[in-house]
């Protein structure tokens, strides 16, 4: 009888130490590795977005750079054209002053003074004392020199070319003074009639005898040269 009892009361506890395993195993187990992954992946998830907000963050911060170094750079660009327009003009306008102060010079042939020139020697002394412009001697030879420019396009400080006989040797030079609205060309030559003075290509007698015109002095190479100086 003992034996009995005994026996039954050790099934019963090992029955119940049993049952105590395997819901300890079951339940407790199972729930805590789920919620350690579920904690784990919501922080995987935050610092993705982290470093997905930093990286846009990074990219728009270097293309605002970029944006502000090409707009330094562009206004830069054009404050230097600027200023190289500027300079270009004041040197035609000291041309056109030097060429100014002749006026009125009486013409003589083969002159190169103030007491008497002919229209090679005043442009080639104009340009050599206001721009330190080496021409040639001879109108024909000066015809020879810098860029040759449609009579659309003449600027002031432009050298305008006539010849005496129709298509013939060029035979005449002067400075292109002023260009209107309507594209009205006058020009300051030496003339053999009245000396030093300010005529129109609109003019009866100098109007047919325009053969073409030519810029000594460009804005490339006198830029180029004030840089070299």
């Amino acid at each position: 009888m003992k034996k009995r009892v005994l026996f039954y009361f050790t099934a019963v506890f090992a029955t119940i130490s049993l049952q105590s395993c395997v819901t300890n195993y079951v339940v407790s187990t199972p729930a805590t590795y789920a919620s350690e992954y579920k904690t784990n992946a919501k922080l995987a998830s935050i610092d993705s977005k982290k470093i997905e907000t930093a990286k846009k963050q990074l990219l728009n911060s270097f293309k605002e750079e970029q944006a502000a170094a090409a707009r330094t750079l562009e206004n830069t660009l054009k404050n230097e054209e600027i200023a190289k327009a500027v300079r270009y003009s004041a040197k035609i306008d000291d041309i056109l002053t030097e060429a100014e102060t002749y006026l009125g010079t009486p013409y003589r042939y083969g002159g190169t003074t103030r007491n008497g020139i002919d229209c090679s020697a005043f442009v080639l002394s104009v340009f050599g004392a206001s721009a330190g412009v080496n021409l040639p001697r001879v109108a024909a030879s000066q015809a020879q020199q810098g860029e040759k420019i449609e009579k659309a396009d003449v600027q002031k400080g432009d050298l305008v070319f006539f010849s005496h006989q129709g298509r013939g040797r060029i035979s005449h030079v002067g400075i292109v003074e002023s260009v209107d609205a309507e594209g009205n060309v006058k020009f300051i030559h030496a003339a053999t009639s009245r000396g030093v003075m300010i005529s129109s290509l609109n003019d009866s007698y100098w109007g047919p005898k325009f053969r073409f015109a030519k810029r000594v002095i460009s804005p490339e190479i006198f830029n180029s040269n004030y840089a070299n100086n």
